[in-house]
């Protein structure tokens, strides 16, 4: 008799998933059901750990799910950094810079500092606009440009820098804008 795997699993699923919720379990050893941002921080972790060592030219869905994970709820400004090795593979993600609502203050200098410390090869400038809107504005297209002429004095590139507005991610590259 032959089984169509995925109904078997979606009726798998759906008889469980209203009977089960993900538990962890307490420093007590007792097991308890999951708070939201527990849930959150648990993919993040696990993104984050997929994303490390990562080419993010064969896995940019990979990096995009990991920052929209990482930024894209913050009532915050957050500018980070992806710092990448010579073979564009993943080193590290560093949030470099908090700010308002609406704005945050980027220090040049301390991006290539940081990019000197982790023996940077290229960079990925990321930041997030709470306000949903993805569009890059004057200041963000100006700090790119003045990130990359900081980071090219010391043989660093800058690749891209992405925008996490909610659920979208807006490349500058993508839009000659780097």
């Amino acid at each position: 008799m032959q089984h169509d795997l995925f109904s078997s699993l979606d009726s798998f699923h759906a008889r469980s998933i209203a009977a089960s919720a993900l538990l962890v379990c307490d420093v007590a050893g007792q097991y308890r059901p999951a708070e939201a941002d527990e849930v959150l921080l648990a993919a993040q972790q696990l993104l984050a750990s997929q994303v490390r060592g990562s080419d993010v030219m064969s896995s940019p869905a990979l990096v995009k799910d990991f920052l929209r994970a990482r930024l894209g709820s913050l009532p915050h400004e957050v500018l980070a950094v992806v710092h990448l090795d010579a073979q564009n593979r993943v080193l590290d993600y560093v949030e470099m810079f908090r700010g308002t609502v609406s704005q945050t203050s980027v220090y040049p200098r301390e991006v290539v500092r940081d990019a000197l410390l982790r023996n940077s090869s290229a960079l990925l400038l990321v930041h997030n606009h709470p306000s949903g809107v993805g569009d890059p504005s004057r200041a963000d297209e100006y700090l790119t440009q003045t990130l990359k002429q900081a980071a090219a004095l010391v043989d660093v590139r800058v690749l891209d820098h992405f925008i996490v507005a909610g659920s979208s991610i807006l490349s500058m590259a993508e839009r000659g804008l780097v």
